[in-house]
């Protein structure tokens, strides 16, 4: 009996058209076997660490090109594949992620981008974040862990804090590494610090802004905060000059020496920048001293005891009823009397008529009154 050509398929002899006693595969179709069963066993990431500092920017991307193999059908080496790809990121045992960090991903054609400020507090504490691809052809899904551990700072916190609002930029361009040196590089010439670091990049709309129109390329505005060892250069405090403050209030821009180097590429609203000397913060710590609106010191808490008494509740419901029902009462007696005891009907209206009104047919009075 001679079997269908399909039944040949799931014999690699069919794939060489040896015969049935050699049962070889071709190099090409081994090579192409192997990939696809390193592929699927690759299928979960291994976990992966990175040591960024506290106080000072993170960024990590999440390429969507190294999720792309990962998704059936497994592309072919040199095929290109372009699947819509987006990400979930979550603090390992909870729903979200840490206050500190933030994740952005305008459309699943683009990367996802994971950034933050880490805090003091969370120094040496592993922070295990899940990361999960979605392909949103294939309905496929991925997974790995991404392992931060927060180092100690020796500069940190710098006690120079400058933070500039960017208005023709977003929060995703402005964390692109080449993007946010070439800020640095600018902030660096007009101050000449000695150490200088990213310190937090916030998006405007995070600060109550507004999304902004689509039209004309417009940009959301971001908040860029950078940190230095030494202090604000005479640039940066211009407009603090009572000359400025005024054209800030005025809603006109201010006129600043330097925003030339900064112009080619950065459009900065000078009237949103915020300079923050460390060094005279005095601590605002003040002792509590009770006085008004303040509750006094009741003690610790006692709970009421277990033996308490059972209350009847049935006095107090019927008198709840009672009460309204007998006065109810009451005046549905008097309006029965008033209505039906002292009706004032035919006899009265009687003895007001003229008796020879009494005594005349009605068609008679009414052509009288004709």
């Amino acid at each position: 009996m001679q079997l269908p050509p399909w039944w040949e398929l799931g014999d690699p002899c069919a794939w060489t058209r040896q015969s049935r006693g050699t049962r070889r595969m071709s190099p090409s179709t081994t090579g192409t076997f192997l990939l696809t069963v390193y592929t699927i066993f690759s299928k979960v990431h291994s976990d992966r660490d990175v040591y960024p500092s506290a106080g000072v920017l993170f960024v990590h991307v999440l390429e969507r090109e190294s999720f792309k193999g990962e998704f059936p059908p497994y592309p072919k080496p040199g095929e290109i594949s372009n699947d819509p790809i987006t990400f979930n990121t979550n603090l390992m045992g909870y729903p979200d992620r840490p206050g500190w960090l933030r994740y952005i991903q305008r459309t699943p054609y683009s990367d996802g981008v994971l950034y933050g400020s880490p805090t003091a507090e969370n120094v040496g504490k592993p922070t295990i974040i899940e990361i999960t691809a979605y392909n949103r052809r294939t309905f496929e899904t991925a997974r790995h862990n991404l392992i931060i551990n927060i180092m100690s700072a020796e500069d940190f916190p710098l006690p120079y804090q400058a933070e500039f609002f960017i208005k023709n930029m977003n929060v995703e361009e402005m964390l692109a590494s080449e993007v946010l040196g070439d800020f640095l590089g600018a902030v660096k010439n007009v101050w000449q610090p000695e150490r200088l670091n990213a310190i937090n990049i916030t998006s405007a709309l995070d600060r109550g802004g507004r999304v902004p129109l689509p039209i004309n390329d417009m940009k959301e505005g971001v908040y860029v905060m950078v940190g230095a060892d030494v202090p604000f250069s005479s640039c940066l405090r211009e407009v603090e000059n009572p000359q400025n403050q005024l054209r800030c209030s005025q809603e006109m821009e201010p006129v600043i020496t330097c925003d030339k180097k900064f112009r080619t590429q950065f459009y900065i609203d000078w009237c949103k920048i915020s300079l923050v000397d460390k060094t005279k913060q005095v601590s605002t710590y003040q002792e509590v001293i009770r006085g008004e609106g303040i509750l006094p010191d009741g003690g610790e808490y006692k709970p009421p005891s277990d033996s308490l008494k059972s209350r009847d509740y049935h006095t107090d419901f019927l008198i709840t009823l009672a009460v309204p029902s007998a006065v109810a009462l009451v005046l549905f007696l008097i309006l029965a009397y008033v209505m039906c005891c002292r009706r004032e009907g035919v006899e009265k209206r009687n003895m007001q008529t003229p008796e020879e009104q009494m005594k005349r047919p009605f068609i008679h009075v009414f052509l009288n009154l004709q």
